[in-house]
């Protein structure tokens, strides 16, 4: 069976020990999180990052490296977002109509209205031993797991 797939991405961009956010105006995911969207059909992974990255920010990423993946199955799709991260950037940060942007300290971030679950996400950016956060469904609620 071929499943249907729906693709975005998100990005770290790390500058020491800070990090970029966006604060999403985004009604189905309000809260802040690190910039990234929809990988546009016939479009690499990577630069659908690029793009988004360069979209929401103003940033121009270089390399960024593939390091998660957070997906779910819902309505016969699997939605799948790519977790890349980078520390090589050029540009000047300012804000887009997906939210306000600018630097935070990484350890600060739970101290912020984070986007839902964001939290334990930033686990697989930052442990080595993890690569993917994945959502499914028990009875009527959505639990995760990370993996």
């Amino acid at each position: 069976m071929i499943e249907k797939t729906e693709f975005t991405n998100m990005c770290m961009i790390r500058d020491g020990s800070r990090v970029v956010v966006v604060d999403r105006n985004a009604r189905d995911w309000p809260g802040v999180t690190f910039p990234g969207g929809h990988v546009e059909p016939g479009e690499s992974f990577s630069d659908a990052v690029i793009r988004e990255v360069k979209e929401e920010t103003g940033l121009d990423i270089y390399s960024p490296r593939l390091c998660g993946i957070k997906d779910w199955v819902e309505n016969d799709t699997r939605y799948a977002v790519l977790f890349y991260k980078t520390d090589r950037f050029d540009g000047e940060l300012r804000s887009s109509d997906e939210g306000d942007v600018w630097w935070e300290e990484l350890d600060s971030l739970p101290k912020l209205k984070l986007s839902l679950d964001m939290s334990d996400m930033i686990r697989v950016f930052t442990e080595d031993d993890l690569s993917e956060f994945f959502y499914r469904r028990d009875g009527d609620k959505w639990v995760y797991e990370l993996k």
